[in-house]
């Protein structure tokens, strides 16, 4: 280093800046939590309300959206832990995460309804489904955008598996509000408009990140 030429030691020493240390994970991800809030208490708001809202009870209602919102929140503080180098999750861990975050939707699922024949009337399965998809997926987009920011920050080294994490956990977010809407309990109807919608933002998460790793300099 002692024979690096004074004119490239003050280029490197224009270009150097100060930096400000990233904040614990889980910090960070609190960031969401306003948005989070909104989210679960928008959907039902801008729509309505489940009819069964009084038979299944507050627990079951908004104790069982809130506890998925808080899930969410914890999976996208996994995924900006993810993001920072050198702090990757194991392989394990991931597996269980993202299993047990597609999983829970369905697990509440369970333990809220008494039965599995309530669903959309005959020949408007495709129309409630899109609704219930759409509604979902769009609720998504303001906390996806917001934790790919602070995901981006951490440089990580592994976009993909970072962006299907907090994709999932935004999507899990968004489908809490959506049970507070929907009282679908048919299995295709669970299956492929609220799970979907749930798979689809976990593969948008993981889309967004790959592309801006691309971009980033």
């Amino acid at each position: 280093m002692t024979n690096v030429p004074p004119s490239l030691r003050n280029a490197i020493k224009r270009d150097l800046r100060p930096t400000r240390p990233l904040k614990p994970p889980a910090v960070r991800a609190l960031a969401l939590l306003p948005l989070s809030v909104a989210i679960v208490i928008a959907v039902p708001a801008l729509h309505f309300f489940r009819p069964d809202m009084g038979i299944i009870g507050v627990v079951r209602a908004w104790g069982f959206s809130a506890g998925q919102a808080i899930a969410g929140l914890v999976i996208v503080a996994a995924a900006l832990r993810e993001s920072i180098p050198g702090r990757s999750l194991s392989r394990s861990t991931l597996t269980w995460t993202l299993a047990g975050g597609l999983l829970i939707p369905f697990v509440l699922l369970l333990l809220t309804t008494s039965s599995f024949d309530i669903g959309p009337a005959p020949g408007d399965g495709w129309v409630e489904g899109a609704a219930c998809f759409r509604i979902s997926a769009l609720a998504a987009v303001p906390a996806l955008l917001v934790a790919a920011f602070l995901a981006a920050r951490a440089y990580p080294l592994r976009p993909l598996v970072a962006g299907a994490l907090y994709g999932l956990g935004c999507g899990l977010v968004a489908d809490a509000g959506l049970r507070l809407y929907c009282d679908y309990s048919a299995p295709l109807h669970v299956l492929f408009a609220h799970g979907g919608a749930v798979v689809s933002v976990t593969l948008a998460g993981a889309l967004m990140a790959v592309v801006a790793s691309r971009r980033s300099p």
